[in-house]
């Protein structure tokens, strides 16, 4: 089996847990890994490193993301999205009146730079333990805001009014660019904080992650040994990184843990590749130098 990367569109169900055992049965191999989970509620693309391209995995987690969602406002839950019960819900007639002006300018209040609360279920660890495990004992569980970046919170189509019983709620579909480590169903907790309705998350699709689209993804259900395709380490590692073309002694002082002369690199980290256009080190900037963050051996491409 070659080292490179597997993209999968997850269905709604799956843990990205259960992704990667069944990767590891087809793909025949143990080393197996993911580049950021995906709650067994969202569906869409989850990136799979087979063998040597798990190295690979460290700098992807980081890269910038686009999801489609379902934001239900009218009424707040435990876990921020539908997974959980009612903490409270607004009356008909509030939900009603709320327009599209009104979403509009709060969704500029969430654009940009912002300090985000983690909704409380992540899976952050608070003193020792996971959040949503704490959560799920009865524990109350109080995370730090941290600061992430919102490119694009845009609303898709017109919102709809849903009757279920005799609550009424306002669903409103949107598009998220946003930097790692944002959590989209704290996006819903706050837009319907900021309306004072209350909101939750009701769908959630990950199109994008970095360059890699989910249109370039495989269907888990069909998948198998004979229809597993595999996007070599080295062409993904130069679809998503800045490259620099090596010299041969290049590849050789790499190898020995020898640092290179900096050239004006590009966007850090970057992918060192040979004249074959072989992948050989993930590279980063060290003062006038390049140094390696992590060197494939020539055993790697194919292990």
């Amino acid at each position: 089996m070659t080292s490179g990367l597997v993209l999968i569109d997850k269905p709604q169900g799956w843990t990205s847990h259960d992704v990667v055992a069944k990767l590891r049965k087809i793909a025949g191999t143990r080393r197996v890994g993911h580049a950021g989970t995906l709650d067994p509620m969202a569906t869409g693309l989850l990136l799979i490193g087979i063998n040597s391209a798990t190295k690979l995995l460290t700098f992807l987690v980081g890269e910038d993301k686009t999801y489609l969602a379902t934001i239900r406002l009218g009424a707040a839950t435990v876990t921020d999205d539908k997974e959980s019960e009612f903490t409270s819900i607004a009356e008909a007639e509030i939900v009603q009146s709320i327009t599209k002006a009104q979403l509009e300018q709060v969704l500029v209040s969430l654009r940009g730079e912002i300090q985000q609360v983690p909704s409380s279920v992540s899976a952050i660890k608070v003193d020792g333990q996971r959040a949503y495990a704490k959560v799920r004992s009865g524990d109350e569980v109080k995370l730090a805001a941290r600061s992430v970046t919102i490119a694009k919170f845009e609303i898709i189509g017109e919102p709809k009014h849903v009757q279920e019983g005799n609550n009424t709620f306002l669903d409103v579909e949107v598009v998220v660019d946003c930097s790692s480590g944002t959590y989209i169903r704290a996006l819903a907790r706050d837009l319907g904080s900021a309306l004072a309705v209350g909101g939750h998350l009701t769908a959630l699709r990950r199109t994008r992650i970095g360059s890699y689209l989910v249109d370039q993804a495989q269907s888990l259900e069909t998948l198998s040994t004979e229809t597993l395709s595999v996007l070599d380490i080295s062409e993904a590692a130069k679809q998503q990184f800045h490259t620099r073309k090596l010299s041969e002694q290049d590849v050789v002082d790499l190898r020995h843990g020898k640092r290179l002369k900096a050239l004006g690199e590009g966007a850090e980290p970057f992918a060192g590749v040979d004249s074959t256009g072989q992948l050989i080190a993930m590279l980063t900037v060290s003062g006038k130098d390049v140094k390696s963050l992590v060197v494939f051996n020539t055993g790697d491409q194919n292990d």
